[in-house]
């Protein structure tokens, strides 16, 4: 073989090579677009949210067995409130009709004043969003209990908001919190990182966010 010959069969392997290399490259890159964005942890990956026990608006007693598996939307609201209840539960309803006939997502409306809102009062609101007891749930029950979940397992308002007297405790919140199938709770990140933070409620963009990143999680494995 001539040193000609073997200088062209080298660069022929060099460049068949450099081929191997950039297409190798350009298949991560394509998949990894592909993939959706990975959204951060609401008091870390380990956090889950436990079990529950409250009343919707037919009645029913709700355990987290009957959401386990589920995608979960949540917020704290009362039936009286006529500050920015009305504006938080306009944009839920929105979230609502989006993922209605999604059998992964259910949205979990909770009272921060059971002692007014009854099942019967629930049952009247939740009418006026059409809403199905099985996909939006409007949950009432035992003061403390609901208090809890709020601070300790969704994370929707700090737990060091608590006050030692139950009856004069009050929690008011725009924040809605979404929950994966696992049970953590999820929150959007800033681009830079610095930032996680719950959804607000009553600002259209931010809820907007929120249904992009329900999108997110259903496509996680």
């Amino acid at each position: 073989m001539t040193g000609k010959r073997k200088i062209t069969i080298a660069l022929i392997t060099f460049f068949i090579a450099l081929w191997a290399v950039f297409a190798f490259y350009y298949f991560r890159v394509s998949q990894d677009r592909k993939k959706p964005a990975s959204l951060a942890y609401l008091g870390g990956d380990i956090h889950a949210v436990r079990d529950f026990s409250f009343l919707n608006q037919d009645g029913d007693t709700i355990t987290l067995a009957d959401v386990k598996g589920k995608i979960l939307v949540v917020e704290y609201f009362f039936t009286t409130c006529k500050g920015i209840c009305p504006m938080m539960n306009e944009n839920m309803a929105e979230v609502y009709n989006t993922f209605k006939n999604d059998d992964d997502v259910i949205i979990l409306s909770h009272t921060v004043d059971p002692k007014r809102d009854t099942v019967g009062a629930m049952k009247e609101y939740a009418r006026r969003y059409n809403a199905d007891s099985k996909k939006w749930m409007f949950l009432t029950g035992d003061k403390k209990a609901l208090y809890d979940q709020a601070r300790y397992s969704y994370l929707v308002t700090a737990a060091d908001s608590s006050q030692t007297d139950i009856e004069s405790d009050f929690i008011h919140t725009e924040n809605f919190v979404i929950v994966d199938k696992q049970g953590r709770v999820r929150a959007h990140q800033s681009k830079d990182g610095s930032q996680v933070s719950p959804y607000d409620g009553t600002k259209k963009e931010s809820v907007k966010q929120m249904m992009a990143d329900i999108r997110v999680l259903k496509e996680e494995k």
